[in-house]
């Protein structure tokens, strides 16, 4: 393919953009519909020349690419005559039967080919609104019979051509010297034909009538689209785009062994199971790979940079057999090379200016703003999003060859690690043997990678399709019920992951349910969700052995016992009822219920009719009450949390039950005598969880709604000196209820922070998760802020999370100094 791209270089000079689709990625039996853009038409990018120059332009193209596949087809069969000729001597290259099988129905294919060329090209020529050509195509679609022989005998080639080309020199000679004729206009008279995975330039031509059906019929939806209904041409061009369609959807089966398999020197398939995109440790710095498993090989490797239209290559780094891979266990594996963690508020800033982008591009798009402007704002978008996918993750998977080095990769997800680790036990527990590979087989295996593998883009949104799901942003509530299929009693307990910005997040943990084949948790959470399309459940045994402690992160290895995922559809969750739904996850089913709360209705803040509690009901008439300076409710909250939830890890991060949040909330608001007994009993991720809802739930923020716009204008400021006065300023501003409290969570906050080594917790993470609580207006307020979810996300949320972060980095702040301070300022900032 890479011969055609050059093919129709010439179209480069009429296109402003110079991104050319490469045609090869296109899924065969995957043909789009005539009324979205097809490939071939998105590399062409013409706004001009409409109708009857559009068909030109299109057939133009096609053209000069059949001229291409034909000289491929000569290149072909141009050794097929003195092999046949050597057949009946005394010393034959190949068999008359090989002979026979490796070049089966190509002289066909050639002669349907060269007429069709011929037919065409003068029509072309002499371009005039009267010329037709349907027909042509229409001939050349009933002719697909040729192909279908092709395509049945294609494996049968493929391996004879190997087999030929390892146990005959001449043979595999005669394949390396095949050159393709360059077009007429072409400077190169001649080209050599790329290797291309297992194949030498003989069996990569062999390839070429497979490609070429799926090229035919992405021309045929461009003509379609730019003939005119009434015109002849189109019923005959309906009709040759039906005849190839149903082709191809019949040959996807046939094909699809080349497309995940490759055969072994000595004869045997060795098919990929599983690639993807994994971030190593190497040299002490984070590289993005891309990692193949096969059937008895896994292969490290990174994608060549290659000039523009070139066909692009992998690189391999490292291989290891899969009879030498060993996991080392926690405590016998090395501690990892140093890595130093990407800050937690560069990450964060990462978030903002990705969401920003997104939004810019939404406007752009809306707007029908210039296309180099969106390509501008997506380069920008996809290098914040590498940048994000190369530093976030922090779960160590590491695997090790018996006979050598280990090799550290870092997951966002248990998930993934689990995937890995059993896709290659599963493998293992074959017979395999050990083997090294030689330069030549090394090449062969690195060069398939490219034609084989499945994962084809690094997995960011600004990779994703315009018109795929943008995620769902807000709240999803859910309830871990049951769990039934456990063969022995076990401390089991589960965990939800939620996608974020194209990577998993772990956000709720169930409580250990103690020595049971069947727990009943029925415990509810609240999952905040930024543009999230999956939810996984994963279910673990709980290990107590503090010698299992792995290196790599100083956290016990628990035990996955199973894992799940699920599609978060908008129908099915967007609803006011709850969804209840069994997940299996071998052999064992969990059954869980959830529904969806949009991010503008579940940030509502809604006042307490009642005044006798404490949720809902203004500060300072609960400090009044109760004649204290700081809610009993958050001196309690925050005394229990540094008594014993300092160290949790993912302490204010990690969702409480819902179920005990609410008992909470019911005691609290009765000012029951037993709250101090509860509290010290109850979970502590649920404790965190109340302190949460309370200064969600009040009826205007801490930080008062009459002052939101000053402190989101405060915090855009440049200077530092004005930043400093402003927002000490606001802060006496602030009713004296508001500011001590304000202070009084202030310092516990960085308390938390101060155990970021044990709990994960630095203060960007904290100002994320109360950033929202303490400064999102009230309903009234918030109102015309309401655009949409996602620009609530990348703009006021973001705001409201460098407010607090503003002060969680100030130094101590103290009520008495800021009064004693005598300076004002116009809160009109």
């Amino acid at each position: 393919m890479e011969e055609e791209e050059e093919a129709i270089g010439f179209l480069d000079k009429v296109l402003e953009d110079e991104d050319v689709f490469l045609l090869e990625e296109c899924e065969l039996g995957t043909p789009t519909s005539p009324g979205s853009g097809s490939p071939f038409l998105v590399a062409v990018k013409v706004e001009a020349g409409k109708g009857l120059e559009m068909r030109k332009l299109v057939l133009s193209g096609f053209l000069a690419s059949e001229e291409i596949y034909i000289n491929q087809l000569e290149a072909l069969l141009l050794p097929m005559k003195p092999l046949k000729a050597t057949a009946t001597t005394s010393q034959p290259v190949l068999t008359i039967q090989q002979i026979e099988t490796i070049f089966y129905k190509i002289q066909d294919i050639y002669e349907i080919h060269k007429e069709f060329y011929d037919n065409l090209c003068p029509k072309v020529q002499q371009w005039d609104s009267q010329v037709t050509m349907g027909h042509l195509f229409q001939k050349l679609a009933s002719q697909l019979g040729v192909y279908k022989a092709f395509v049945d005998n294609y494996k049968v080639a493929l391996e004879t051509a190997e087999k030929c080309s390892q146990s005959n020199n001449q043979f595999q000679k005669i394949s390396e010297e095949l050159k393709v004729k360059g077009p007429k206009d072409s400077k190169d008279s001649h080209t050599s034909v790329t290797m291309e995975g297992t194949l030498g330039n003989e069996l990569a031509l062999l390839y070429k009538p497979i490609d070429r059906v799926t090229r035919s019929t992405l021309v045929l939806h461009d003509l379609l689209k730019h003939t005119p209904v009434d015109h002849p041409d189109y019923p005959l061009l309906q009709d040759a785009l039906r005849i190839s369609q149903n082709f191809l959807s019949s040959i996807n089966e046939d094909i699809d062994p080349r497309r995940t398999a490759v055969t072994t020197p000595k004869g045997e398939t060795r098919q990929l199971v599983k690639d993807g995109f994994l971030v190593e440790v190497s040299e002490s710095s984070r590289k993005l790979r891309h990692v193949f498993l096969f059937t008895d090989v896994l292969l490290c490797a990174k994608l060549k940079k290659t000039s523009a239209g070139k066909h692009q290559q992998y690189d391999c780094k490292w291989y290891i057999p899969l009879a030498d891979l060993v996991f080392p266990s926690p405590e016998e594996s090395e501690a990892s090379p140093q890595v130093h963690p990407f800050p937690d508020h560069e990450l964060e800033d990462m978030k903002m200016k990705i969401s920003a982008l997104k939004s810019e591009i939404q406007k752009e798009k809306a707007n029908k703003g210039q296309s180099r402007a969106i390509e501008r704002l997506k380069k920008k978008m996809f290098e914040n999003e590498f940048l994000l996918l190369l530093n976030s993750p922090t779960i160590p998977f590491r695997i090790h060859n018996r006979n050598g080095k280990s090799y550290l990769f870092l997951l966002s997800s248990d998930y993934e690690r689990s995937e890995w680790r059993e896709a290659i036990q599963k493998l293992q527990k074959k017979d395999l043997q050990a083997f090294v590979l030689s330069s030549v087989e090394l090449q062969v295996l690195t060069g398939s990678c490219f034609k084989l593998r499945t994962v084809h883009n690094i997995p960011v949104t600004s990779n994703k399709d315009d018109d795929e799901s943008p995620g769902l942003y807000g709240f999803l509530h859910v309830i871990v019920h049951s769990a039934k299929g456990f063969k022995q009693s076990a401390n089991l307990y589960c965990t939800l992951e939620v996608d974020s910005f194209g990577y998993f997040v772990s956000k709720a943990k169930t409580r250990v349910f103690r020595d049971t084949t069947e727990p009943k948790w029925d415990e509810e959470f609240e999952i905040e969700l930024e543009g999230s399309q999956s939810l996984r459940i994963l279910c673990y045994e709980k290990c107590y052995d503090k010698t299992k402690v792995n290196k790599d992160n100083n956290e016990i290895v628990d035990k996955i016992m199973g894992k799940g995922q699920i599609q978060l559809d908008p129908q099915t969750v967007e609803t006011k009822n709850w969804h209840t739904d069994v997940i299996e996850m071998n052999g064992i089913k969990v059954e869980f219920s959830m529904k969806f709360t949009s991010r503008d209705m579940s940030l509502k803040r809604t006042p307490s009719k009642k005044q006798t509690g404490v949720f809902g009901v203004k500060i300072s008439v609960v400090t009044k009450r109760e004649r204290s300076k700081v809610p009993y409710i958050v001196r309690q909250c925050v005394e229990e949390v540094e008594k014993r939830g300092i160290e949790e890890v993912g302490i204010y991060r990690i969702s409480g039950v819902a179920t005990d949040i609410q008992a909470l909330k019911t005691v609290f608001d009765a000012n029951n005598k037993d709250i101090l007994l509860m509290l010290s009993d109850m979970d502590i991720n649920a404790i965190a969880g109340t302190l949460k809802l309370y200064f969600r739930e009040l009826p205007e923020p801490l930080l008062t709604d009459r002052l939101y716009p000053a402190f989101m204008e405060g915090i855009a400021l440049s200077d530092p000196a004005a930043k400093e006065n402003c927002m000490m300023h606001l802060l006496r501003t602030l009713p004296d209820p508001n500011l001590i409290t304000f202070l009084f969570l202030l310092e516990h906050l960085k308390r938390v922070a101060e155990k970021e080594p044990i709990n994960k917790m630095s203060l960007h993470n904290l100002a994320t998760v109360f950033g929202p609580t303490l400064l999102r207006p009230s309903e009234v307020e918030s109102k015309a802020h309401l655009t949409s979810a996602a620009d609530i996300w990348s703009h006021d949320v973001m705001a409201q999370v460098q407010v607090l972060l503003y002060y969680l980095q100030h130094p101590p702040i103290s009520f008495a100094e800021l009064k004693r301070n005598t300076l004002y300022f116009s809160t009109d900032v």
